[in-house]
């Protein structure tokens, strides 16, 4: 029996450790949780009443708060920690991970710091004592859904095919699908970039524009993503995929986003501070908005959306005047 660690015990983390008690392969599940409360509160009742309330995690799930204990002998560990606490975490994981393990990164954001995605920090962190076995999962899927065994499909790519392959066999379930990709950039831009583009979709709605908006939105940060996505080296039709646009719909149109609710308040009028200061769990389109920006202008890559919800968030510029300035730019083809 294979040993699967989950790091971070937020909603996501919380879900994928529900998820993967219903997989067909048979496997132990440890999750890791930093909040000593939480773990407390797991172990005494089974419920994660911070992050996903609610639901009953399995008496299978070992918690802990032991990041060592999580770890040990595990055949797969899945990151779901914020991503400004990623290059961080994985140093502290490092000296107790084997080169046999295979990391799978679930986090959906960009490290804050170097403009790298969190594959590329997990390498960087790991290269000096051996090259990891690593992957991206990502693709539509909101924690409470995959809790509540709602049908998921998901991506989990590799450049490494036994890596993927064997992701794919310890994960999938009745309700949890994943769909092999090669493209490790692709999908991971695609996971976090739709956040900057679910904040402005979110003001859309704040504003209180209707569907011509939101449908329009959506289609050019797709157009958006993409350019970024190939200039790094990623592909088109992977933005075409559960990883870019699949993903894209679910956070520019869903209630249980916490980006797009970002997006809302901010339309609304409300001040930034005061939105995020009011919720536990982290919006990462929030910090990934100023990372993609820069990462952009690097790049060379034209992406008005991005601009705008950089401009509404840290220049103080107002709901409607980004609204306006993203309509009336120099007029070009689609």
């Amino acid at each position: 029996m294979k040993k699967i660690a989950i790091i971070g015990g937020g909603s996501w983390g919380t879900g994928l450790a529900m998820a993967l008690t219903r997989s067909r392969a048979q496997h132990a599940v440890a999750l890791w949780v930093l909040e000593k409360e939480i773990v407390e509160s797991l172990r005494a009742r089974r419920v994660n009443d911070v992050f996903l309330p609610g639901f009953e995690v399995p008496a299978s799930v070992e918690v802990t708060n032991d990041l060592a204990e999580a770890v040990a002998g595990a055949d797969i560990i899945l990151g779901v920690m914020p991503s400004a606490h990623a290059r961080s975490t994985y140093r502290k994981l490092e000296p107790h991970v084997t080169p046999r393990t295979i990391i799978v990164s679930a986090t959906k954001g960009l490290d804050h710091d170097n403009l790298k995605r969190i594959t590329e920090v997990i390498h960087e962190v790991f290269a000096p004592r051996f090259t990891p076995r690593v992957a991206a999962l990502s693709g539509p899927s909101f924690a409470k859904e995959v809790a509540r065994g709602d049908p998921t499909a998901i991506v989990i790519a590799s450049p490494d095919r036994e890596v993927t392959a064997a992701v794919q066999q310890e994960f999938s379930g009745p309700t949890f699908r994943l769909y092999g990709n090669e493209d490790v950039v692709g999908v991971e831009l695609g996971g976090a970039v739709k956040n900057v583009i679910a904040i402005a979709a979110g003001v859309c709605d704040g504003l209180g524009f209707g569907h011509n908006t939101i449908a329009a939105l959506i289609t050019r940060g797709l157009a958006e993503m993409t350019r970024l996505c190939v200039a790094l080296g990623g592909r088109r039709e992977t933005m075409a995929g559960l990883a870019g646009m699949g993903d894209l719909v679910l956070t520019c149109t869903g209630g249980l986003s916490r980006n797009r609710t970002v997006g809302v308040e901010l339309g609304k009028g409300r001040q930034l501070d005061e939105i995020v200061g009011s919720m536990r769990m982290v919006a990462e389109g929030v910090p990934t908005t100023a990372v993609t920006l820069r990462l952009a202008r690097k790049m060379g890559v034209e992406m008005p959306i991005t601009e705008q919800m950089h401009a509404l968030l840290y220049e103080n510029r107002s709901a409607r005047e980004a609204i306006r300035e993203l309509m009336e730019r120099r007029l070009t083809h689609e």
